[in-house]
């Protein structure tokens, strides 16, 4: 015989059964962070190197561009040895010349440190042997030209010979490019920062890099390859932004309005730890005008020190200073996703 379940009971079997799952955990919305500007004071000669912070909102480091010279890499297993490039220094190595006596630079090869971060193309370049557990300098004489100063002045020439890397310390020499005044130096490695900074002109001054997880940009001038209409590079000085190349990396959107690139599409974009991502496009100068306009159409998602993604573009680079308009000055927006 076939029997009726009541209406009523059919109900509290329902809730009883359904009472037996657990319901789905609520998925939070994203919510991004508030819209933040700033402006990072280079100057109208671009003087400054400032190193700045994303999470923080502010710089962490600044020092005058033309404070050091060379920078030795500081990780544990690192070697590298760069030259400061917003001087726009070069170095060439000379084949059949010596330490300490009068070099003659006819038809050296002159090499810059290219600005996307590329370990092996720098201007220096690989100047070891490993022997055994020692990184042993191969004795190459190294002309470098130090570039100029933030007003266009030259800052002269020197001859350098990395010696050895040991136990966390290199060893290098410095002359006069004559040959006179040889020195010898060491500088340790300190593996907090990216690089150990050295003044040639004044080698006792300490000249600190900013802790390596506390930066994501730095804003600077620095040299770069550019090509004339033949295709031929030449080394050029521009302005822009270099990020921290061992933890940050960028995206670039030059399509996507900036209020509409969020988390989402974010995570999807493809991203690049080349040093000079963000670079200097996102200006450029109106030889008409004479003056640059700033393309706020160029959007960078930028995953900082910390993972955390940003959308950043810039929106201006003068500021008003003594009854004018003074270059130097570039302004961002920029919000957390």
């Amino acid at each position: 015989m076939l029997r009726i379940i009541p209406f009523t009971c059919f109900i509290l079997l329902t809730v009883l059964a359904t009472s037996c799952f657990k319901e789905d955990d609520l998925i939070s919305p994203h919510v991004p962070g508030n819209y933040i500007t700033d402006t990072i004071p280079l100057t109208d000669t671009y003087k400054y190197q400032v190193f700045y912070s994303l999470s923080d909102s502010n710089a962490v480091g600044t020092h005058l561009k033309d404070n050091w010279d060379l920078g030795f890499e500081a990780l544990p297993l690192g070697w590298r040895v760069i030259l400061n490039s917003s001087c726009f220094m070069k170095s060439a190595y000379l084949n059949g010349q010596q330490f300490g006596s009068a070099v003659d630079t006819a038809g050296a090869v002159w090499q810059f440190n290219p600005s996307d971060g590329t370990a092996d193309s720098l201007a220096i370049g690989n100047w070891f042997t490993v022997t055994g557990s020692d990184t042993v300098g191969l004795n190459r004489l190294l002309v470098i030209d130090r570039g100029i100063v933030f007003n266009g002045n030259p800052r002269g020439f020197c001859q350098l010979v990395v010696d050895r890397l040991t136990n966390g310390i290199y060893y290098f020499r410095i002359a006069e490019l004559n040959g006179s005044n040889p020195r010898s130096f060491s500088i340790a490695k300190n593996q907090n920062v990216n690089h150990v900074l050295f003044s040639i002109s004044n080698p006792s001054t300490v000249i600190s890099e900013p802790l390596r997880s506390s930066w994501d940009l730095q804003f600077t001038q620095y040299t770069t390859l550019l090509y004339t209409d033949a295709g031929a590079p030449y080394p050029y000085l521009v302005t822009g932004v270099l990020i921290n190349p061992l933890i940050v990396e960028v995206a670039v959107d030059s399509l996507t309005p900036f209020s509409n690139v969020d988390f989402e599409l974010a995570q999807k974009m493809d991203f690049s730890k080349n040093s000079d991502r963000i670079g200097y496009h996102w200006k450029r100068y109106d030889f008409d005008a004479g003056s640059y306009t700033v393309n706020p159409d160029i959007v960078y998602v930028v995953r900082d020190t910390k993972g955390f993604l940003y959308k950043f573009r810039f929106i201006g680079f003068y500021k008003f200073r003594n009854n004018k308009l003074e270059k130097g000055y570039p302004s961002f927006e920029y919000q957390k996703l």
